[in-house]
């Protein structure tokens, strides 16, 4: 599948580390139905790939995602319920797919993160930012709403933002978008490789099923009640004591060594 060609993006893959690179950068890799196609390919393959323990996704070229395709767009004018109903479920798969993904995602957000490409970037697990990318969410300024990925925009910067950001349209620098709580880190462009690697490297220091099972309570726990929690959560820490991956990890503490599943940089 790395070796594969795309129409859209590259996916490559190397030392657990899997890089998905949205590739229309004379278009500021606005995304069709066919880009999308495509990101759901790879993410259904990394999803079953255990060599693959960290995801990068970016842009080539100046941008990250301009959001949705010109082009595109000018076919959906004339598009009944029923087609709009299909593409739209196509962009809120994909970005499922990509948020419950249960290996770590960065985002590495080396320009411009407008509509849906915003989507792409709160789906993800970490978002790192070069200083000079602008985020807006400026479906309002062409009459349409950010539905499909409103879920994981209110995730990452809360109601009280999005009914601002949502509202306005307005573009964001990218320190704003660090305040707003969409952005996790900002970066010179210079630095921004190696701000990514960083965050590679202490994930892959972690134990993988480890991280999986965090963002299961992550995606599970919120929607609980403390009655519900309660025994979720005894259950899941004792499976995670007595299974393999723990085992190794408490042995390797108690006894001053590496655990066999750290990845060293």
């Amino acid at each position: 599948m790395a070796n594969e060609t795309f129409q859209t993006i590259q996916y490559l893959k190397e030392n657990y580390v899997a890089r998905v690179n949205l590739n229309r950068p004379e278009i500021h890799n606005a995304f069709n139905d066919t880009m999308l196609t495509e990101l759901m390919q790879v993410f259904g393959e990394i999803k079953h790939d255990d060599s693959v323990r960290v995801v990068v996704l970016t842009g080539n070229g100046k941008s990250f995602c301009a959001g949705a395709d010109l082009n595109w767009m000018k076919k959906m004018v004339n598009y009944s319920y029923e087609q709009n109903i299909a593409d739209a479920n196509r962009v809120s798969d994909c970005m499922y797919l990509l948020y419950s993904l249960q290996k770590p995602t960065i985002a590495r957000v080396n320009g411009a993160a407008i509509g849906g490409g915003m989507g792409l970037l709160a789906a993800c697990d970490i978002a790192i930012a070069q200083e000079n990318a602008v985020l807006s969410l400026s479906e309002v300024k062409i009459g349409l709403v950010p539905a499909c990925i409103s879920p994981y925009v209110l995730k990452r910067a809360g109601e009280n933002k999005c009914r601002e950001l949502f509202l306005t349209g307005e573009r964001l620098a990218a320190q704003r978008g660090l305040e707003a709580g969409l952005i996790n880190q900002v970066v010179p462009m210079a630095g921004l490789d190696e701000a990514v690697d960083h965050r590679i490297k202490q994930l892959l220091s972690n134990g993988p099923m480890a991280m999986a099972a965090c963002k299961e309570l992550l995606e599970k726990v919120p929607a609980m009640s403390l009655e519900q929690a309660r025994p979720y959560t005894a259950h899941v820490i004792a499976a995670m004591r007595v299974g393999d991956e723990g085992q190794e990890g408490m042995n390797a503490f108690l006894k001053k060594r590496r655990p066999a599943w750290r990845v060293e940089g």
